[in-house]
């Protein structure tokens, strides 16, 4: 694993309710990025092995599969997006569009296309609306540069991709979905593996919490002092 528009508004795909389950069971992810980025293309490289080139734009399809993971079988939702933001549009009101899913989601994948500059202008208030919606910071949020192999039309350096990672404490990652389908695959396996530690810690969390504490040991000279004022008052 290597060490990312729309103008009208637009409505997701309903998200089905999913009932508790124990942790590691369920994983919810969400595929954010501008027009164009390759989100949809990412999404059915992993869950196929194949790459679709073209995509008709869409509305926000949500995918469900088991997937294998470290031995374990995981469902695994995923929601696609339509293009999010580009640099001169709304972001208020495409951001609230986007809360959710945002807020359904466990994990993120931030993809911008590294022949698109503006594509990458977008992760940043993309990153800030997720931290807003989720402050714990161990929610998982990955940077992707996709279209990797089109290095003659690069616009965004690697080391750009990299510094915004740092800056905003999070992965960064360059992929090309069409010619690396592992790459692809790592990536999303990688996020399926930080969700599920943070649903474990969350469950261990909820256990300690429900211990009911033992009590104190009785303060003994107290209980001899009430004693002793019980019995004068007796006494008089």
């Amino acid at each position: 694993m290597r060490l990312p528009s729309m103008s009208q508004p637009f409505l997701l795909a309903p998200i089905a309710e999913c009932p508790p389950g124990p942790p590691g069971a369920q994983v919810r992810l969400a595929v954010l990025g501008a027009r164009g980025v390759g989100k949809s293309a990412m999404i059915v490289r992993f869950l196929t092995k194949r790459f679709i080139g073209d995509y008709e734009p869409n509305t926000g399809n949500l995918y469900s599969r088991l997937v294998h993971l470290e031995g374990d079988h995981v469902a695994v939702q995923i929601q696609d997006t339509p293009g999010c933001i580009q640099v001169q549009e709304d972001y208020v009101q495409v951001l609230d569009s986007l809360s959710r899913c945002v807020k359904w989601a466990e994990g993120f994948l931030l993809v911008y296309s590294i022949t698109d500059h503006s594509s990458y202008q977008s992760v940043q208030p993309l990153y800030q609306h997720i931290r807003k919606v989720h402050p714990d910071a161990r929610t998982p949020i990955i940077i992707v540069g996709n279209k990797a192999d089109l290095l003659h039309a690069r616009q965004v350096q690697a080391k750009e991709g990299l510094q915004l990672a740092n800056e905003l404490g999070s992965l960064f990652l360059e992929i090309s979905t069409s010619d690396d389908s592992q790459g692809v695959c790592d990536v999303f396996q990688y996020l399926c593996k930080e969700v599920s530690k943070l649903q474990h810690a969350g469950s261990t969390d909820r256990r300690r919490s429900s211990i009911i504490p033992r009590p104190k040991s009785p303060n003994m000279q107290d209980l001899k002092r009430r004693f002793k004022q019980a019995l004068s008052s007796k006494v008089k």
